[in-house]
């Protein structure tokens, strides 16, 4: 018998809009109406799956959305009140959200043209964008990111996926969502640890694919540090751009090689998340994987001394941990091949060379590797030693002048 084979080949088109505003739900707002219009149906089923917590920092908000879809009947039709799903972690962790979410589209008889439109922050919209992909092979989901960290970086991308067999993202899904609609007055509700944890993703995207955008950032640390909105705003802005340009751009959107440019700092951010059961969230373990491997890339004589003294200033002056506990138990050998395994194929991990500038590192020099995490470690402790030093100090003056007064 002789070998017969037939190659089949083709390429697929993927657009989808990422747009900004504000009161998305509000009665004016028509963003959504206007996008669900170009859908090409005169009448949108949909199911809004929603963070509780959002639900809750949000009052009147799940009025809003009833309201919303009365207002603009029968173009929207949102077949059932809001899906409270639980939010972080919680919701990737265990299989019963996703699982709830099939249902409701079993239940209500939603078809690949029907919606999830997704509310919440990027573990949220991981699930729901999981169980939108999966359901019906794909059903269209429209991402509505809450948090910095989702709406500059987890939110705007193609991917999805749920936590499995105690890895993060284990089970996921390359899926182009509709829509992306980042409604800025989300930002409002979160604390200065969200807030803080979305900027660690725009460090580690200037640091590797545009070095005015990191030049910009640390000239506006001290506005970051306090969140003030124009500069939380344009840093949003840009490094959702940068994002959707590295996607479209980088020729790989779907990660089918070894290659994750944009996981510099990542290969241990995970694995410290994993270790703190989820204490340390995704943009904090992202700003102690940034210091580590930028650490890692001056002894590799990639970075100069005044490049990563910039980078570790910045991270700190945010307000970033450079060090937890939770390096010391890493066992980096082992991480690095967990991170292979999910990469596929060789070793491929980002370190700069220079601010803007990456290549790909395929071996790494474990024994230098742990080196970097006890520097981080000293640094730590040097830097709480000296902030004892100095509240001693202020009290002490301030006792003095009491005293002689």
């Amino acid at each position: 018998m002789t070998t017969h084979t037939i190659r089949q080949e083709f390429k697929v088109s993927y657009s989808y809009p990422v747009i900004f505003t504000r009161g998305l739900f509000a009665p004016d707002n028509d963003v959504l109406a206007e996008l669900l219009r170009g859908s090409g149906r005169e009448s949108n089923r949909a199911l809004v799956v929603i963070d509780s917590e959002v639900a809750r920092l949000t009052p009147g908000l799940l009025e809003l959305i009833g309201n919303y879809a009365q207002l603009h009947s029968p173009l929207i039709e949102f077949v059932a009140p809001p899906f409270l799903i639980r939010g972080g972690e919680t919701c990737k962790h265990e299989p019963l959200e996703v699982e709830r979410i099939h249902a409701l589209v079993e239940r209500h008889r939603l078809c690949r043209h029907s919606f999830i439109i997704a509310i919440g922050g990027g573990a949220v919209l991981d699930a729901a964008g999981y169980a939108a992909a999966t359901a019906h092979r794909g059903i269209r989901l429209i991402r509505l990111p809450t948090t910095v960290l989702a709406q500059n970086d987890a939110g705007v991308g193609v991917k999805n996926g749920i936590n499995a067999f105690g890895r993060k993202n284990f089970l996921g899904t390359f899926a182009p969502p509709f829509a992306v609609i980042n409604d800025l007055d989300f930002l409002k509700t979160l604390d200065e640890r969200d807030l803080r944890s979305g900027i660690a993703e725009a460090v580690k995207v200037g640091l590797i694919r545009d070095r005015a955008f990191f030049d910009s950032l640390f000239s506006a640390r001290a506005e970051l540090a306090r969140f003030e909105s124009s500069a939380m705003e344009r840093m949003i802005v840009r490094c959702a751009e940068l994002h959707l340009e590295h996607i479209a751009g980088a020729g790989d959107p779907f990660e089918c090689g070894s290659s994750r440019p944009l996981d510099f700092g990542h290969w241990n951010a995970h694995k410290l998340e994993e270790l703190t059961a989820s204490e340390l969230r995704h943009g904090e373990a992202v700003a102690i994987g940034i210091a580590l491997d930028s650490l890692y890339s001056r002894f590799q004589g990639l970075l100069n001394d005044l490049d990563l003294h910039r980078i570790l200033t910045m991270l700190e002056d945010i307000g970033f941990a450079l060090y937890h506990p939770a390096l010391s138990w890493l066992d980096v050998g082992k991480a690095l091949q967990e991170f292979q395994e999910h990469l596929g194929g060789e070793l491929s991990i980002p370190l700069l060379k220079g601010i803007g500038t990456k290549i790909e590192a395929h071996e790494i020099d474990v024994p230098l590797m742990k080196r970097c995490i006890g520097i981080l470690a000293e640094r730590a402790a040097l830097r709480t030693a000296n902030y004892s030093a100095h509240v001693k100090a202020v009290k002490y003056n301030r006792d003095k002048r009491d005293n002689s007064g």
